[in-house]
């Protein structure tokens, strides 16, 4: 069979190439009697019009069908993975809730407002908390964990739709598959404090922006509100308003130019600044932004410690970030389709630009930490950059397939990695913290209502235990922080206030944490309890977390007759 096929030089299918065809005629019965094959008709040999195909073709309603389900898989994977990490309430966890049940005491019964969270919570103890403390109320902690995996979830799927907006479905799935499996993202699934919520309301504004970014050159105003509120939940938030401006720019500035884009830009930022404005001036929160945010203390973790594990909990997906800044700068498109013109490729500088700026969000949490040398919640601020990070991610991995799916094995064999390393991960994280599970009954045996404790921890037996109305916050002292008012009326805090407070009795209890590195406050309260002979040990609770060992004491005083 010999041919003239213009597909062979032009790359393009021709019906009129099938006409050149020199076919033998058909020997014996092929052909009914009386039928030759000259009377065969054009329309016996031309084929019909071939439909696009392809990931860079226009969406088909079974291709978005096919996406959303697989999608829907990766929700669900991502659920059963957050909710295999199981313990007890964390500190803040603890603290969090029930700052939220006080606050709706104090909102709406007019209770007085007696634990100061406004001046040392990193975000506004009126918007998570509360919603904490009402869905505590109706399923105890399981339900505020399983509302912070709605919140992971939705961001998930919002980062699908965002990716689905700026490339394709293929980037999408990719995009959200590769964050879904993040030890952070699996990790505050199933955690309860305000970061989830944070992190979803940044992804519902990254999603409305883009999704927006060519309309009315007001809709950016009406954005404003839920950017604000993200940050209202989480200070820290803040420090990504300026990738949601300059995403906002660089999608504008495509279509409608730079005067559109910056006057679209300037609207958000104008608008998100004066709710942000409007809030400090009305509230008491500078306190608490300046200790937990803008002027919090440096601590003394080493650079390379903190760089090390930035680079085990979002190495991986920043790689492939900047993996996939680089191949689309090269090259905007795949190009599945043979002959198919997809439209307009944007400039190379604009390529570079939104990488940059997507990729280049990963770095934040990371450099503003290293900055104040400290590791407390690394692991999971390290998520909020690779949320942005993972559009990026998302074309990597998509050129690592190829076109056709060629190379789906690298895909998978990444997969594979980043799954091993976000569940290894998140489970270590997630032991850190040793379960109480023993100690929240030895201590209700002992403690009473209107009993002074000392105790670290005392967030969980006070969230545990004030439910059964045996303790409040108010009557419990922790190991950072102490005013003691001694008996010759001076007041007295740090090592001092601890050695006065235990060497008059003041506290009816003291529970400690004596793990394989004590702290030097609680080794002083230890032998300070063991000189006085005013307390006794009552229990010793050993357990063991993912860092390594230890056990709890709870010390009771004794009686005036046996200390005199």
């Amino acid at each position: 069979m010999t041919a003239t096929d213009d597909r062979a030089t032009t790359g393009r299918y021709d019906p009129e190439s099938t006409l050149r065809l020199r076919v033998p005629a058909p020997r014996g019965p092929h052909l009914a009697p009386g039928y030759t094959f000259d009377e065969i008709t054009r329309a016996d040999w031309v084929l019909g019009r071939v439909p696009d195909r392809g990931w860079s073709a226009a969406p088909s309603p079974r291709r978005t069908l096919v996406s959303r389900a697989l999608l829907a898989c990766l929700l669900l994977a991502q659920a059963v993975l957050s909710l295999r990490l199981h313990n007890s309430a964390f500190e803040d966890e603890a603290l969090y809730v029930y700052a939220g049940h006080a606050m709706i005491d104090h909102l709406f019964h007019g209770a007085p407002d007696y634990g100061g969270f406004d001046t040392y919570f990193s975000g506004s103890p009126a918007l998570y908390p509360v919603l904490a403390a009402w869905v505590d109320s109706a399923a105890g902690l399981t339900g505020v964990r399983l509302m912070s995996l709605a919140f992971m979830l939705g961001a998930t799927g919002l980062l699908y739709s965002l990716t689905r907006t700026l490339f394709n479905e293929r980037a999408a799935l990719l995009a959200a598959g590769i964050f879904a499996v993040t030890q952070s993202t699996l990790f505050l699934g199933n955690f309860a404090t305000y970061d989830a919520m944070s992190l979803s309301l940044l992804a519902l504004t990254a999603w409305l922006l883009v999704r927006n970014a060519t309309g009315h050159w007001a809709l950016p105003l009406a954005v404003a509100p839920v950017a604000a509120l993200a940050v209202g939940v989480k200070y820290a938030s803040a420090l990504y308003l300026p990738t949601l401006a300059l995403l906002l720019m660089l999608v504008a500035y495509r279509r409608l130019g730079t005067r559109e884009a910056v006057r679209r830009g300037a609207v958000f930022t104008a608008g998100t600044v004066l709710l942000l404005g409007i809030a400090l001036l009305s509230t008491d929160y500078l306190q608490a932004i300046q200790s937990t945010t803008t002027e919090r203390a440096h601590g003394t973790t080493s650079v390379g410690l903190l760089v090390r594990d930035s680079v085990r909990w979002g190495g991986l997906l920043s790689l492939l970030a900047c993996l996939g800044t680089v191949l689309y700068t090269r090259r905007p498109g795949l190009g599945e389709i043979p002959g198919h013109r997809p439209p307009p490729a944007p400039p190379r500088g604009w390529r570079i630009a939104l990488g940059t700026v997507l990729t280049g969000t990963a770095l934040l949490a990371p450099a503003y930490q290293i900055h104040l040398q400290t590791s407390i919640s690394l692991h999971k601020h390290i998520g909020y950059g690779l949320l942005f990070a993972a559009p990026m991610a998302g074309v990597g991995l998509s050129r690592l397939m190829g076109a056709h799916l060629r190379f789906p094995q690298a895909v998978i064999a990444v997969g594979v990695l980043a799954l091993t390393f976000g569940m290894s991960q998140s489970a270590q994280n997630y032991g850190v913290w040793p379960d109480t599970g023993r100690l929240i009954p030895e201590l209700a045996k002992n403690v009473r209502p209107g009993q002074k404790w000392l105790g670290q921890p005392h967030e969980g037996p006070v969230y545990y235990l004030s439910d059964r109305g045996l303790t409040d916050y108010t009557l419990w002292t922790s190991i950072f922080y102490i005013d003691y008012a001694g008996r010759k009326g001076r007041h007295l805090s740090g090592p001092e206030g601890y050695r006065a407070a235990i060497q008059d009795g003041y506290f009816d209890g003291i529970v400690l944490d004596w793990s394989d590195q004590p702290g030097d406050i609680q080794t002083l309260i230890r032998q300070e309890m063991r000189s006085t002979g005013r307390y006794r040990l009552a229990s010793a609770l050993t357990y063991r977390t993912s860092v390594g060992s230890g056990h709890f004491e709870i010390w009771l005083r004794l009686p005036a007759a046996h200390t005199s």
